[in-house]
């Protein structure tokens, strides 16, 4: 497994082996291991699964506030996404700051957004299935976002048309009305 560093602390790019044959390609997509081998240590709880029929849909900026705050690998298992975590620690020196990365099928790639980041994605192929684990289990009552087109985060999401959005993302509220609950601690 190649592990890349981002500008954002905490969130890395996870680029597991694969080994084909004539057969096709086998993938360990998650090994505990290794990770904490990586000094990842995390213990996902569980599986997350989508499906986007349309090219441009938009999901995202999300988070869950604590105390059910996520940890969550992705990885794009058909077509393609532009998957992006933006850092929403308080105190953080890349407070605000975004990164972002292709995922895709055929790279493989994975992106390990840590707690205190919130996390969306766009699709760039028809019918897009990205699945992910979380550190913890969805709950409704700590579910929150950001607008996904902030002007003060400023994500370039190489959109061309409007993106195809849920109703709740057309209206979340802005980076600047939004008061994180997460505290950026420096590495040790």
């Amino acid at each position: 497994m190649q592990v890349e560093t981002t500008a954002i602390d905490g969130v890395v790019v996870l680029t597991p082996q694969r080994f084909g044959d004539d057969r096709g390609w086998f993938v360990e997509t998650f090994n505990a291991g290794r990770m904490a081998a990586a000094g990842l240590n995390m213990v996902f709880v569980q599986d997350n699964h989508s499906m986007s029929a349309r090219i441009g849909t938009l999901r995202g900026l999300h988070y869950q506030k604590p105390p059910r705050a996520q940890d969550k690998l992705v990885r794009c298992t058909r077509g393609a996404i532009f998957d992006v975590a933006v850092d929403f620690r308080v105190g953080s020196p890349t407070f605000g700051a975004w990164v972002g990365i292709e995922l895709t099928e055929d790279n493989g790639k994975q992106l390990l957004v840590p707690k205190g980041c919130l996390h969306g994605f766009v699709t760039r192929a028809e019918n897009t299935e990205v699945q992910y684990k979380c550190s913890d289990i969805y709950a409704p009552d700590c579910d929150a976002g950001v607008r996904w087109n902030d002007p003060d985060i400023g994500i370039d999401w190489g959109l061309t048309d409007e993106p195809v959005l849920s109703g709740k993302d057309r209206v979340q509220p802005f980076l600047r009305e939004v008061q994180s609950p997460f505290t950026w601690e420096a590495p040790r």
